[in-house]
């Protein structure tokens, strides 16, 4: 049998067993498959930001890879497991929006419930399905079921808000901070493929008590203690201090509402 690929993408962290025990489930079903850590490092209930750090994975993974993502404050209620194919890649985790960008950018994609209790274990917990429902489904995947032995199709699975900014005047969008990297960037919903005119007029980017006028191209263009705004690897536009976090100088995190005027 063919070596797979299971990603996991949790807000579980590792102090805990959960993600040990999510991998052990996995291996016992899948004992071929290779397991790739994306992060537990999420914010607790942060769907937007797993949502994003995602959507950054998984266009470098190859064609058939399991990604299992599980940040779910809704687990035990009536929230559906489901099982989504797109990119030519499988995404497992629950049904509350974890799966928006994906949605956004693969305009042809299928969404399953997964209802086929067989795949899952039992007695089942209504506090981890990260161990009874998600990764065991991942696992019987990697092993050869179809996805239509899963569930049915479904069309009304939760689609949420376009992450884009929002329009509010001539020359103003309102944005957010999706995501803070280890070195305290705070990567906005601001894309240059949106914006591209951001490179090449004045703006000004309202953060926090802060206003960003300058562009810079390189991190080590910025002087200490001074947020620049710079146009990062996921093609987002960040709030970058050099050697510096701008989380920290800004006392700004994920959900900060940001705004842009360009001129």
């Amino acid at each position: 049998m063919p070596r797979s690929i299971i990603t996991l993408t949790t807000d579980f962290g590792l102090s805990d067993h959960f993600v040990a025990t999510m991998k052990g489930v996995i291996r016992s079903i899948s004992p071929l498959a290779d397991i790739i850590d994306i992060t537990h490092d999420l914010r607790p209930f942060e769907i937007t930001q797993a949502s994003f750090l995602l959507s950054q994975a998984y266009p470098y993974f190859p064609k058939k890879t399991v990604h299992v993502a599980v940040v779910d404050p809704g687990v035990g209620t009536a929230r559906r497991p489901i099982l989504v194919e797109a990119a030519g890649q499988y995404f497992i985790g629950p049904d509350n929006g974890i799966f928006g960008m994906i949605f956004s950018r693969e305009k042809k994609h299928k969404v399953r419930a997964i209802t086929a209790e067989q795949y899952f274990l039992q007695p089942l917990s209504r506090t981890f399905h990260g161990r009874d429902v998600f990764a065991p489904a991942a696992a019987h995947l990697t092993r050869g079921v179809p996805p239509s032995k899963f569930g049915k199709l479904i069309k009304d699975y939760l689609k949420p808000m376009s992450e884009k900014p929002i329009q509010t005047g001539r020359r103003i969008w309102t944005g957010t901070i999706l995501h803070v990297d280890r070195f305290g960037n705070l990567i906005t919903n601001f894309h240059k493929d949106d914006f591209p005119t951001l490179q090449l007029r004045p703006f000004e980017l309202a953060i926090g008590a802060v206003t960003i006028r300058r562009l810079a191209l390189t991190y080590s263009e910025c002087e200490s203690n001074e947020p620049v705004l710079i146009i990062g690897s996921s093609g987002y536009a960040e709030v970058a201090v050099n050697q510096g976090s701008a989380a920290q100088l800004l006392g700004c995190g994920v959900g900060a509402p940001v705004e842009l005027t360009i001129y």
